[in-house]
């Protein structure tokens, strides 16, 4: 078994620190994160809102358990990876109003979405691995610093502002050339799948827009 390159990377990460990362790496991340869903990106890059200042420089795709205590103290347990590809159209307003250079979230964008937006950012994606780790990533936050946003749109989907301390693990799914890691793995399988599955039936019951073409997935 082929083991994984890890790098622990400390935030702020410079140009420097981001080149040196290959699609496929384990990253654990020291520093300072903070989450951002719908609501932050529609109020930031569609109603230019300004962004709060020190919020860090990662941005993660989250749904947080947190709670505001009857004495306003802040409270983020677990940390659980929302879908990113939900965020694409507006991922380059963001990343030039907030100043980011990561991104984290779960399942990645497209090459086309990492090529036209990140890369001109000097930006890459993480991805969380596999399902299930969000009481895992709880561990790695040391402190909440603020919470910001959570009258405007909820506190699901407020910027929380974390300190975290080996955070992860995440894997590089793009790098700052635009190079996709599902997208190089993805290749690879495909051009087997058809021998794989040959002779199953269909399904009987599929949601509307399914297909049985196994090589046409959506990211």
């Amino acid at each position: 078994m082929t083991k994984l390159k890890t790098v622990d990377l400390h935030l702020p990460a410079t140009r420097e620190d981001l080149a040196k990362l290959e699609i496929g790496t384990v990253v654990y991340l020291s520093g300072r994160v903070h989450t951002a869903r719908e609501g932050v990106y529609k109020r930031a890059v569609e109603e230019h809102a300004n962004v709060p200042d020190a919020i860090g420089t990662a941005s993660f795709h989250c749904s947080p358990a947190a709670s505001v205590g009857p004495n306003g103290e802040l409270t983020v347990g677990a940390v659980t990876a929302t879908a990113s590809f939900r965020f694409a159209k507006w991922i380059d307003g963001w990343l030039e109003r907030s100043g980011c250079n990561v991104i984290i979230g779960k399942g990645g964008m497209s090459s086309e979405i990492y090529k036209s937006s990140f890369l001109p950012h000097g930006a890459i994606y993480l991805t969380t691995v596999g399902y299930g780790t969000g009481a895992l990533l709880g561990r790695g936050i040391k402190k909440v610093v603020a919470a910001h946003w959570l009258e405007e749109v909820g506190i699901a989907q407020a910027i929380w502002v974390l300190d975290v301390e080996r955070f992860g693990p995440f894997l590089v799914e793009s790098d700052l050339q635009g190079r996709s890691l599902f997208e190089r793995e993805n290749a690879k399988i495909a051009p087997g799948l058809e021998k794989l599955y040959a002779g199953t039936r269909p399904a009987t019951l599929r949601r509307f827009g399914e297909t049985d073409d196994k090589t046409d997935e959506v990211i």
